[in-house]
């Protein structure tokens, strides 16, 4: 569980991010979940966008990838939404060290 520093720190970082996870009209499909397992697995930090299409919403759609991937949801706006996950597998100068 994130802490409201913590998230507003992430939400910072996902500014410049593009996203990397699309959900379509199928919604969250098991493709879908596997790609934010890769995706969380190379970078923690991962934006997705919810295409207009979709049955879902931007937070519906957040909320499932994140029960799925055991990872965070940090922001959903609009279409899009942000979710993070930390690796300890990573290269020290890729984890993202978040403040308390």
């Amino acid at each position: 569980m994130l802490t409201s520093k913590e998230r507003a720190q992430l939400r910072g970082l996902a500014n410049s991010l593009e996203p990397v996870l699309i959900v379509g009209k199928g919604g969250v499909t098991e493709n879908v979940v596997q790609e934010a397992v890769n995706a969380l697995r190379t970078r923690e930090l991962i934006k997705g966008r919810v295409l207009e299409t979709s049955l879902m919403t931007a937070r519906e759609a957040c909320d499932a990838i994140c029960a799925a991937t055991g990872a965070d949801g940090v922001q959903a706006i609009g279409t899009k939404f942000v979710i993070f996950r930390q690796n300890p597998d990573l290269p020290e100068e890729k984890r993202i060290t978040l403040r308390k």
